[in-house]
């Protein structure tokens, strides 16, 4: 895959904010499929991290996310999670521990440009969930909007902010 990502947008997150916003004016429609990478994403306060896609540059948040994972954990067994209906798409299931923790992932975002398909996201994340337990998913969601997105909005659940991390966006090329 070397030479075959082609970086569109980056944000470091230095001090805290309240959401990270890839794509929007930098958004460029010519790939098929996008790939973003998020590191070392640390929370305010324990929660999970969550997103939406923006659709002309406008973050749609009606209830059109549907979501599936399995989820797996130190602490215990796996677990299967789904939901449908959601008004946002599930990124870290596992609480973002706030003081030392940090979540990672690898996000693959197709028929992103296609007007007349679902957009669907594969979900790949690692989180420090703190006390010495770590998380992950392994899943997607799917945007049961026949809609070209053209951005995708990052956000810690229930109005807490993104304190450290960065995120990248990426387009592979035919």
């Amino acid at each position: 895959m070397a030479g075959s990502l082609i970086l569109i947008d980056s944000e470091t997150v230095s001090s805290t904010v309240a959401s990270v916003t890839l794509g929007g004016s930098d958004w460029d429609s010519s790939y098929d499929v996008y790939l973003i990478k998020f590191n070392n994403v640390s929370p305010s306060t324990a929660e999970q991290m969550k997103a939406r896609f923006l659709e002309s540059g406008t973050e749609n948040s009606t209830a059109n996310y549907d979501y599936a994972a399995k989820h797996f954990r130190t602490s215990g067994a796996y677990e299967n999670l789904s939901a449908t209906n959601a008004t946002s798409m599930t990124v870290a299931s596992a609480q973002i521990h706030a003081t030392d923790g940090n979540a990672n992932g690898c996000l693959y975002i197709f028929n992103a440009n296609n007007s007349s398909e679902y957009t669907f996201i594969t979900t790949d994340t690692t989180i420090w969930a703190g006390s010495g337990q770590v998380a992950g998913d392994a899943g997607g969601n799917v945007f049961t909007v026949t809609s070209a997105v053209n951005g995708i909005k990052f956000f810690i659940n229930s109005s807490h902010n993104i304190d450290s991390g960065t995120f990248s966006l990426y387009g592979l090329k035919k």
